[in-house]
């Protein structure tokens, strides 16, 4: 594996099961050239420790529940109890746009909203990761 990849975990905290809009993005990072770990359903604290064991430079979260600011409060707190409060996150679902300000201010890189075109998501990727795409082995 190339170590100069980005290396993305695309995971959906909580149990609804709409997979739609995580299969596409994921592909669309796999096909970017991006190095994705399809976590599925798993708990913050899965995530967490996977993104540990993976070394990952971000962490895609898809919830389409309405209880997005729990899970994603839980992810970050994970995360930063494990030493990885440096990755970036990502946040795809359906997000009251008046809740972006406060999951801005818990970590969330940038959220995407259904129907936002793929190649923008990948693109904000490309933008933002200069240097996790440049990491030394």
């Amino acid at each position: 594996m190339d170590k100069n990849k980005v290396k993305i975990l695309m995971a959906k905290p909580g149990l609804e099961g709409h997979w739609r809009g995580i299969i596409a993005v994921s592909s669309a990072f796999r096909d970017a050239g991006f190095e994705v770990i399809y976590g599925g359903h798993m708990l913050p604290a899965e995530i967490a420790a996977t993104a540990v064991q993976e070394d990952v430079d971000i962490v895609g979260l898809s919830i389409l529940s309405s209880n997005y600011m729990r899970l994603v409060s839980e992810t970050v707190k994970e995360l930063k109890d494990r030493g990885r409060g440096d990755v970036m996150i990502l946040l795809g679902g359906i997000i009251y746009k008046e809740d972006f300000p406060a999951l801005k201010e818990m970590g969330v890189a940038e959220i995407f909203l259904p129907g936002t075109p793929l190649d923008e998501i990948v693109e904000f990727v490309r933008r933002n990761t200069s240097e996790a795409s440049q990491k030394v082995s």
